[in-house]
């Protein structure tokens, strides 16, 4: 099956459909809901780490970080070894995985909220189909209508008006201004006699990063960095408390880390043996800890969905490197790239009843199959048009060795886009695709890094006689040691021929 086709009907065979309207920006759709004879419908809870690279969790291979309890949601669900972001980096990839669409097919800008007036997301249909929604932790989708943002009022659009009953959390990375936290509409402690004022960075001194923010004091001081994930997780358990098991939920809970800057709060700081990277990748499992035990303790578990993940590969960690610990494990390359370390990640669910216990799927599976997948488990219809790259997986969480449900993918890197189709990955041009090795990108020795790939020499230099583009056996060479281009060039016109044919004509195979 391609990686657009659409759902079957037989996932959805035993439920009735019904119509019901949705407050997402004045758009309704018809969804579905079990029949009185289905079992009760689960919970959606998504745990989605900031830079969480695929070497940085035990179970992974991680060995000087310690990840308890992502390693235990892995011994009672099952782990990919072949999951990836639809994109390198964080934006287009979140928005891929609430509306199970690439963020490219968008035809407009992304000025205030990425999301288009009458786009389906997964929280507006669940909350359509009586699910109740929150969303704890870092949103990074835009806010507002495209206006410059004032702080001290009520933000609209935002979360609130793409389906969360609920929101709590920042509203960028914790390295991006404003540093402060939101709840529901509001900026928590602003004041309009204290504004809050943002200074982009190309007028700081620095003249690189996101800025800065000035004014807004209480604003400010009410958000630490080395709390926000120990703040976000407190206020998803309390959620979490409340909850009875007669009206199904759905928890969208993006950590802000391990994203810089790196902030392990104190108790955690020293625990690792990776360095301050380590620590904050531990004090991330911690929070996952909290979450899974509350679930346990309200006798939840049983019935909710949980799914863990990372939004895109990890950054190169040279201290943590140097220490014997490597973010993305035997991939190449890292955040931003083409190449697998960019967008391979981390993905665990478990469905105690559905997903066998301590299994392992080598199935190609995409962060955009969420949505579809999350709505089959709960008996809801996907809309009509909607989510049109993401399919449902349920086969492969009920059978890991089921037949590939997903055989194609495109991969968003920041200066172009990679295919994956079958035993394939192919890049339409040389070097990275993003900041490790790119003509423009700051050279970096690798000897350093570790990584191996015969277009470049022992220390990342280019080859001169490398090819035009690269073609990689991804089931034999995950580690993406050997560009094939030259013993397959059938092979990779093919899949330059299909990935032209993919992306609207506009957008450059590379920048």
């Amino acid at each position: 099956m391609s990686y657009d086709a659409p759902m079957t009907s037989s996932t959805t065979s035993t439920s009735i459909l019904i119509a019901v309207s949705c407050g997402l920006l004045g758009s309704s759709w018809a969804t579905e809901t079990s029949s009185p004879a289905s079992p009760v419908r689960p919970n959606v809870l998504i745990m989605l780490a900031d830079d969480l690279g695929y070497g940085d969790v035990g179970c992974y291979g991680a060995t000087r970080i310690k990840t308890p309890h992502i390693d235990r949601l892995a011994a009672d669900g099952m782990r990919f070894r072949d999951a990836h972001a639809p994109a390198a980096t964080c934006q287009p990839s979140r928005y891929g995985l609430l509306t199970g669409r690439y963020l490219w097919r968008r035809k407009t800008g992304h000025n205030g909220l990425y999301f288009q007036e009458g786009e389906a997301t997964l929280p507006a249909v669940l909350k359509g189909s009586g699910y109740a929604t929150a969303c704890f932790g870092k949103w990074h989708l835009g806010l507002g209508d495209g206006s410059p943002v004032v702080w001290e009022k009520d933000i609209k659009p935002g979360p609130l008006e793409v389906g969360f009953d609920q929101f709590f959390g920042t509203p960028y990375s914790l390295n991006e201004p404003p540093f402060v936290y939101m709840e529901g509409h509001r900026v928590m402690g602003a004041n309009p006699a204290d504004p809050i004022r943002i200074i982009p960075a190309h007028q700081t001194l620095l003249g690189y990063g996101h800025g800065i923010s000035l004014g807004g004091i209480q604003a400010h001081r009410a958000r630490k960095a080395d709390q926000a994930d120990l703040a976000i997780t407190e206020a998803a358990t309390t959620y979490l408390r409340k909850q009875s098991p007669g009206k199904p939920f759905f928890i969208y809970l993006p950590f802000v880390s391990p994203h810089v800057p790196l902030a392990p709060s104190s108790r955690f700081q020293g625990t690792s043996e990776a360095g301050v990277y380590g620590d904050y990748v531990q004090q991330l499992d911690f929070c996952v800890g909290q979450v899974l035990d509350t679930l346990e303790e309200r006798g939840l578990a049983a019935t909710t969905m949980v799914v863990l993940t990372s939004d895109n590969g990890g950054c190169i960690n040279l201290s943590a490197q140097r220490l014997g610990h490597r973010t993305n494990g035997p991939l190449l390359g890292q955040k931003t790239d083409g190449w697998d370390g960019g967008h391979r990640v981390p993905f665990i669910v478990r469905q105690p009843g559905i997903v066998p216990a301590g299994t392992t799927s080598d199935r190609l599976i995409s962060l955009t199959d969420i949505m579809a997948t999350a709505l089959a488990a709960a008996g809801v219809l996907l809309p009509a048009g909607a989510a049109s790259d993401s399919l449902d997986q349920t086969p492969v969480l009920r059978d890991p060795t089921a037949p590939a449900v997903r055989t194609e993918m495109i991969f968003q890197a920041v200066r172009g886009y990679a295919l994956r189709s079958g035993q394939w990955t192919y890049l339409p041009g040389r070097g990275s695709f993003g900041y490790t090795a790119h003509p423009t990108a700051p050279w970096q020795d690798w000897r350093d890094l570790g990584f191996v790939n015969s277009d470049f020499d022992a220390a990342g230099q280019p080859q001169l006689t490398a090819p035009p583009a690269q073609l990689y056996d991804s089931s034999r060479d995950p580690g993406e040691a050997v560009n094939l281009w030259q013993e397959y060039p059938e092979v990779a016109s093919k899949l330059g021929a299909r990935l032209r044919e993919l992306l609207p004509t506009e957008i450059p195979l590379v920048r």
